[in-house]
């Protein structure tokens, strides 16, 4: 009885009324003294009514397929599609700005007053969310949408969309409105034009602003910002001081504005930052609740190599990061800068000496989710912070037992495997493991070796190509020659860390010339370590030249001041080895002590009369600003946030709960229908991964936002005949859709979500976009990463 084809979906009006949830409480429920016949008479009726329906709709034209259409995209298009939909809070903290714009509605004002301010701190996710909530609340404010574009200034067509709404809206503004509008829609308009030329119209723009309208210091402080960022993109900086003296200009009406951001930028580098210490001193302080404001500090407080401030600025960022992070649950990578500042906070706890604190906090990078394929930056660096760190600490210890743990698991990188088995090296011959040291030097062996032969390969395949394309015999020469170099690096790394590890078994086993040719042609070894070495190789005064050298130029670093303390003791220069220990103590506050280059010390600390814990409390600095108790910004490390509840129905109408998974974890897919094509297109790849993710522990669940009754059009769009392997669950309410925040709070509509849940009922992972995450097999194998380390570990 196929009566209609309608695209993919064959519709028979009895199998269409036995689906529809009224009908089918009717015929089964409702009429249990009525025979057969009668039933089956009035299935017929309400299936002709069904039927005539289905034919005027298959006689209708195809609707156009648009972004629009597409389940989950945005009806105001494009540019709406991207960035934040869930709907915005109100904050405190975000930095002290009046921006009054053209609005009847007082919550869009404060909104709109609070995105300016984030906009301040580079939070432009959270901005962008303020702007949108602002012309939620009022659609009609034109400024909003030009909030939206100056939130995607790294995303200049995303900004040129948002500002063009701008420009439709501007007529009920103000005339103030309609020229900051239009200052900042010329700069978007024609990507065409030069961009200095764009660049230095907006300056000029700004300018004309201020003139016209003197007393708005959000002008200034956006023109500060702008001659600033000009100069990253390589137009010129005539004058620091004059744009210091327009910053100063707006810190005189308002001490705390956020224009301390710019300030550091400003001075930053080329010996200048000591002219930022105000900025530095004030900038957290003045937007408390935008992690990048303390960051900023840092920036200033590193270069000017006071590196206990510069950890305490960048700790405080990550603090205020981590906390919004579980109250707004959103992934780690998602925030800006949130990775650089983690890497440069865990290079500023070694160098002030909290060795436990930078593993720690190294280790909680690695743990981090991943948003996708080549999405790793805070893996990566976490992974580069916590080798650097056991090898500079001599935690050889610590190293071994990681070598087969997630933290420190081979790497899909050439180079960076082979550093890593560089390190394991050492440490096995440091540790007299010649076993395990002579499989790691086979190791690199055969890397080497197979990248000699890519490289071969590369060069005969560009050969055949330059041949085949008929160029010329030099020609051919500089393809080739071109295809090789891209190993260069890879190769050199890989011969000088087979020199290194070899330099170790030669010093293990007393082998002195040896030892000395490979440690010529060791490469990536610190001169702290190098210093070493050569006092272990009989060149005492060498090897005290080089920890100087390694020392003077930054004398505020803990571990090189201690590595050249304890070769001056070694190589008998007592009265050198108190006074470089006396500069240590100064800075030995937040050391910790039970590290081996510290240990080395206790001698001269006896010789001293010092107790055994010989570290001298630090000295607070005058100049840092007001700062909080730093535990009250949120906590050290990286923490998963706890999955909201649900209770749901399957397409039988059996309950299911997510505490029925406790103790098991379980990836759960919201979709949105079974009326959504690339829904149906992700079940569909994630499917035949079911038992693989089922080996690992894993249970898949799907939750629609069909009727319980519809979700069998789900089962019967499935490539497997007997249909999808995992339990399919209805939230026609769409009230789990809105607990996961999988849902467009803005245009109140569902998303795509995908949420990893351990056992603990803890998320792990999630991605929600407007379009299904459809990379399973990677997901897979990210699981398998995240859920070997308990939460919070």
């Amino acid at each position: 009885m196929r009566l209609v084809e309608s695209g993919t979906l064959s519709i028979n009006p009895l199998k269409v009324v036995a689906k529809t949830p009224l009908l089918h409480v009717i015929l089964r429920y409702s009429l249990p003294t009525v025979n057969f016949l009668h039933r089956l008479t009035l299935a017929a009726v309400c299936a002709l009514a069904l039927l005539s329906r289905c034919l005027v709709s298959a006689e209708e034209p195809p609707a156009k397929v648009d972004d629009k259409s597409i389940p989950g995209h945005s009806s105001n298009g494009e540019a709406f599609n991207e960035g934040p939909r869930q709907a915005a809070v109100l904050m405190e903290g975000t930095g002290n700005v009046s921006f009054p714009v053209t609005t009847s509605n007082a919550q869009a004002q404060k909104f709109f007053t609070q995105g300016v301010g984030q906009l301040h701190g580079f939070w432009y996710l959270e901005a962008e969310r303020s702007f949108r909530q602002a012309a939620a609340l009022d659609p009609e404010c034109a400024m909003a949408y030009w909030g939206m574009a100056m939130a995607n200034i790294n995303t200049p067509k995303r900004a040129a969309d948002f500002m063009k709404l701008a420009v439709a809206k501007k007529a009920k503004a103000s005339r103030r409105e309609q020229v900051w509008i239009d200052a900042y829609s010329k700069f978007y308009a024609d990507s065409k034009i030069d961009e200095n030329g764009r660049r230095n119209a907006l300056v000029r723009s700004l300018e004309d602003l201020i003139y016209e309208f003197p007393d708005d210091i959000e002008a200034k402080a956006f023109l500060v910002f702008h001659i600033w960022d000009n100069k990253q993109h390589g137009l010129s900086l005539p004058s620091r001081l004059a744009v210091d003296a327009l910053a100063r200009q707006v810190l005189a009406v308002n001490p705390m504005h956020p224009v301390h951001h710019y300030l550091i930028h400003l001075w930053n580098g080329a010996e200048g930052d000591k002219r930022a210490i105000a900025a530095a001193a004030h900038c957290g302080q003045a937007a408390p609740a935008i992690a990048h404001m303390w960051h900023m500090s840092g920036h200033t407080f590193s270069n000017l190599h006071r590196y206990g401030d510069a950890a305490w600025q960048q700790e405080a960022s990550a603090r205020v990061d981590h906390a919004y992070m579980t109250t707004a649950r959103i992934m780690p990578e998602q925030i800006h800068n949130y990775a650089h500042n983690n890497d440069w906070l865990v290079k500023n706890l070694t160098y002030v000496g909290r060795v436990h604190d930078a593993i720690d906090l190294a280790k909680n990078m690695i743990e981090l989710p991943r948003l996708g394929p080549n999405q790793s930056y805070a893996y990566d660096m976490g992974r580069e912070r916590l080798l650097n760190t056991l090898v500079t600490y001599e935690l050889w210890d610590d190293l071994i037992a990681l070598r087969d743990s997630m933290y420190l698991a081979p790497a899909e990188k050439p180079e960076v495997e082979t550093k890593r088995l560089s390190a394991f090296g050492v440490a096995y011959f440091k540790r007299d493991d010649t076993t395990h040291g002579e499989e790691v030097i086979k190791s690199l062996q055969a890397q080497l070796k197979k990248a000699r032969e890519e490289r071969i390969a590369a060069a005969d395949a560009a050969e055949i190509k330059a041949k085949t394309d008929k160029k010329t015999d030099e020609q051919i020469a500089t393809a080739m020659a071109t295809a090789m170099r891209g190993f260069a690096y890879r190769i050199s790394t890989a011969e000088a860390a087979i020199a290194e590890v070899q330099l170790y078994r030669a010093l293990a086993e007393g082998k002195t010339d040896e030892a000395k040719t490979f440690l010529a042609q060791a490469r990536d070894i610190s001169s702290e370590r190098k210093a070493r070495i050569q006092f272990a190789l009989g060149d005492e005064a060498g090897a005290v030249k080089l920890a100087r050298e390694a020392s003077d130029p930054d004398a505020a670093q803990v571990q090189p001041l201690a590595n050249l303390a304890n070769l001056l003791w070694q190589s008998k220069q007592p009265d050198a080895a108190r006074e470089t220990f006396e500069k240590l103590r100064k800075l030995s506050a937040d050391i910790d002590l039970d590290m081996p280059i510290f240990d080395r010390l206790a001698p001269i600390a006896a010789d001293l009369k010092l107790p055994a814990d010989w570290r001298v409390q630090a000295i607070a600095a005058k100049d840092v600003g007001e700062r909080p108790d730093i535990k009250t910004l949120g906590p050290f490390r990286w923490h998963p946030y706890p999955a909201p509840v649900w209770n749901l129905v399957d397409q039988h109408g059996v309950p299911q709960s997510l505490a029925a998974h406790h103790g098991h974890p379980v990836l759960v897919v919201f979709y949105l229908g079974s009326g959504c094509a690339r829904c149906i297109e992700q079940l569909n790849i994630f499917a035949p991964l079911n038992q693989d993710f089922s080996a690992a522990g894993i249970s898949i669940i799907a939750v629609s936002r069909d009727s319980a009754d519809g979700l069998q059009r789900t089962f019967e769009k499935s490539k497997e005949a007997s249909g999808f392997p995992f339990p399919i669950l209805s939230d026609f309410s769409l009230d789990a859709f809105k607990a996961y925040r999988a849902y467009d709070d803005f245009e109140n509509m569902p998303l795509h979500g995908a949420f990893l849940i351990d056992g603990d009922g803890q998320v792990r992972w999630q991605n929600i976009s407007y379009q299904p995450f459809r990379e399973a097999q990677w997901l897979l194998g990210e699981s398998k990463r995240l859920l070997s380390v308990p939460a919070g570990s």
